[in-house]
């Protein structure tokens, strides 16, 4: 008879309820990705208008990331997941309270401290609770909320919109937070002791972004988000300037079951091989999508993109977490994880305007050919700068060797990593 553990029972039960609390957020978030354009629409607003209204949404993250992983350390988890749920049960309230432009800017970019505060402590609590053996693992099965609640949001939010009108569309989503936070009230609190705090209070922004395990991942997460943004904001409109006859919604549907087929078996696998691999596997299956899309000229050639997309953005974000979780001791993940997605956020946020006048002066075909050098320029990055030195960096990113600045590298008397 299998013994009692109450220490894995402890570590199933705040999974649990984490998990579903993810899978909450992110459908009460994901139902307004196709109502909410329509929305601001019906009250008026222009095409460029609509664009600056959900172009909003980046600023919050961007601003209070960094802050939200500080919280998290000195604070504790739950009290940035709660934080985070908060934004999300008050936002859609806040969209169906106003009809100004300008209110809903303002609402849009409070919209996005959500994501920050949220998907900060959720990463930050699960590399808590995982055994480090199986962090991979665990991880890549947590971050099967993303995919899943983008999946239901908005089924769930088109049919009240088209069915009920805005209104049941942005109560849904506050029913949703609602009962998310509820799911959040019951989770322990991961917590440091004083003299982690005093470490963690003394690690600022700019002192994490320059060294050495974070800024090589925040660059390449910067270059990422800049290739990620681009095939999600232009995808459609490529499409319809060369006629081909694909509803755009059907690449983002192959690229989310792509998306998910992948997360089944990467973080298991990450464990045995190590992170590396995969991220630089990832980073070349980006350049493979963007290198389909720029010379695409039919149905399929968009679907295998899609493919190669939804694999590659799975991968790429799941691994880049798990491996600056090793790179993290627990008194400073908060702030590792907040620094580092920053890359993201910026480079997702800047992939609109950057991009899109490149497509303005030489076509949307040889905008897809720059983004795709953007991902090799990521790729060559990854391949040389990710480990202490280029041999290190060449053979952790081909998976043979360990990630050089991993945790078990760092000195217990210090806390701090050591010198290469």
């Amino acid at each position: 008879m299998k013994a009692f553990n109450p220490f894995n029972n402890y570590i199933q039960f705040n999974l649990l309820m984490l998990f579903t609390a993810g899978l909450l957020f992110w459908s009460s978030l994901s139902a307004l990705l196709p109502t909410l354009p329509l929305y601001v629409e019906s009250l008026g607003a222009t095409k460029q208008q609509i664009g600056i209204v959900i172009g909003c949404f980046p600023i919050g993250m961007l601003l209070f990331r960094p802050q939200c992983g500080v919280l998290a350390d000195r604070q504790g988890r739950k009290i940035v997941l709660l934080i985070g749920m908060l934004v999300a049960v008050v936002a859609p309230l806040g969209y169906l309270a106003t009809k100004s432009l300008v209110l809903l800017m303002v609402v849009r970019a409070f919209h996005g401290i959500s994501i920050a505060a949220f998907s900060t402590g959720y990463t930050a609590l699960v590399a808590d609770l995982a055994p480090a053996d199986k962090r991979g693992e665990i991880m890549g099965y947590m971050s099967l909320v993303n995919p899943v609640g983008v999946a239901i949001g908005p089924a769930l939010g088109g049919y009240l919109q088209v069915a009920f009108g805005y209104t049941p569309l942005f109560l849904l989503c506050t029913a949703l937070s609602v009962m998310g936070l509820l799911c959040i009230l019951p989770l322990s609190n991961s917590s440091v002791t004083p003299n982690q705090q005093l470490k963690a209070s003394n690690n600022q922004f700019w002192q994490l972004l320059i060294s050495p395990r974070v800024r090589t991942p925040a660059m390449v997460f910067l270059l990422f988000g800049l290739v990620l943004g681009t095939l999600q904001t232009f995808i459609p409109l490529f499409i319809k300037s060369i006629g081909v006859d694909l509803n755009p919604g059907l690449f983002f549907t192959a690229a989310a079951i792509s998306s998910f087929g992948i997360r089944l078996f990467t973080g298991r696998a990450s464990d045995q091989y190590g992170r590396g691999l995969f991220i630089t596997l990832s980073l070349i299956g980006y350049v493979l999508a963007t290198l389909c899309v720029w010379r695409a000229s039919n149905a399929n050639t968009f679907l295998l993109a899609a493919l190669f997309e939804g694999a590659a953005s799975s991968t790429a974000i799941q691994m880049m977490t798990v491996m600056m979780a090793d790179r993290a001791l627990p008194s400073e993940r908060g702030q590792i994880f907040g620094v580092t997605f920053i890359g993201f956020d910026l480079g997702w946020s800047m992939a609109g305007p950057i991009l899109g006048s490149v497509a303005e002066q030489f076509g949307y075909g040889n905008m897809f050919c720059f983004a795709a050098l953007l991902g090799f320029v990521a790729t060559l990055i990854f391949l040389t700068q990710s480990g202490k030195g280029l041999v290190s960096s060449f053979n952790f990113a081909i998976g043979r060797a360990q990630d050089s600045y991993a945790v078990k590298n760092v000195d217990p008397q210090v806390g701090r990593q050591c010198d290469p």
